[in-house]
């Protein structure tokens, strides 16, 4: 952006607010946009940027009629300013309480489903017992990296490997398929797998490593099968709720809902490994310690409700 730029020998540290602001222009997309989220002003985020460049002494953004286009030399510097963000974080999670005290922040990651389906109502109980923790909930389909301390502790439906992480194996949570009562009165209930094709199916928009994933184990399944296609797993359980159609659902969830019937167990059934982990440092801080314990006490009952009945 700033096109005059200093002197290599000269350049100064960049502040960490230039790296801030920086992250937020790339996040948002514009200054605009970055400029509500800090709340800043966009005079403020654009002399930010021009410092940052300044320093540097590299263009970061080229101006154009869509917004700011982020060059290749800001695409370099990103991951190092998201793991600038996450230090930062960690940094004051770890200051909000001393190791071995019953207080402070705790980051905890799950799965976009598992963290509004079934954290809730394990987080409120932890409350109830330990109301001087706060925690931070992260909902995201892509892992964070503990490493990197961007969570303390995460729900995974696979097994880290790397050396500096706890991992507990807590069971599995499985898939099965459902339908609304009232939608299979309605419809008939299918008796077997070729039965389900002739009904309103509740499915995926983008195929995803997980849908992939399906094909392998026998189930090819494509967008067009879909009457009702959402890359969103609250939103395909909801629409399940409502009586839409037919569609899979993670069984431990479904079963809190009276209406739902589970369909062909014993032809359709999905399971998905269910891990928590947190890094090795963490094992001794109080806070961490407790929630972990307390998730795996409530994860390990919640993997119990996915047992086929009867």
């Amino acid at each position: 952006m700033n096109p005059c730029y200093t002197n290599p020998y000269m350049r100064h540290e960049p502040k960490w607010e230039t790296y801030r602001s920086f992250l937020a222009v790339m996040t948002e997309g514009s200054l605009s946009g970055a400029a509500r989220k800090l709340d800043l002003t966009q005079p403020t985020l654009g002399r930010h940027i021009d410092e940052l460049e300044g320093a540097l002494g590299q263009s970061l953004f080229t101006r154009s009629q869509a917004g700011l286009i982020p060059t290749q030399a800001a695409r370099e510097l990103l991951p190092h300013a998201q793991a600038m963000a996450s230090a930062a974080d960690a940094l004051v999670r770890t200051a909000s309480g001393t190791e071995r005290e019953e207080r402070g922040t705790v980051r905890v990651t799950a799965s976009v489903f598992i963290g509004a389906e079934v954290m809730p109502e394990l987080l409120t109980r932890f409350r109830e017992k330990h109301p001087a923790i706060a925690v931070e909930l992260i909902l995201s389909d892509i892992s964070q990296d503990l490493l990197r301390r961007e969570a303390d502790i995460a729900v995974r439906m696979v097994q880290p490997k790397q050396e500096a992480l706890i991992a507990k194996k807590i069971g599995s949570t499985a898939l099965g398929l459902f339908g609304r009562r009232d939608y299979l009165e309605r419809y008939g209930t299918p008796q077997t797998l070729e039965d389900v094709a002739g009904h309103a199916l509740i499915g995926f928009d983008k195929e995803t490593a997980f849908e992939r994933g399906l094909k392998e184990m026998g189930l090819p399944l494509t967008r067009e099968m879909f009457s009702l296609r959402v890359d969103n797993d609250p939103a395909r359980a909801n629409a399940l709720r409502a009586g839409y159609g037919l569609g899979l659902c993670q069984i431990g969830v479904a079963r809190r809902s009276p209406d739902l019937v589970h369909l062909l167990p014993r032809a359709i059934r999905i399971d998905l490994p269910l891990w928590l982990v947190m890094h090795k440092d963490q094992k001794d801080t109080r806070r961490v310690r407790l929630l972990f314990d307390h998730l795996v006490e409530g994860l390990t009952a919640f993997a119990a409700t996915s047992k086929v009945r009867g």
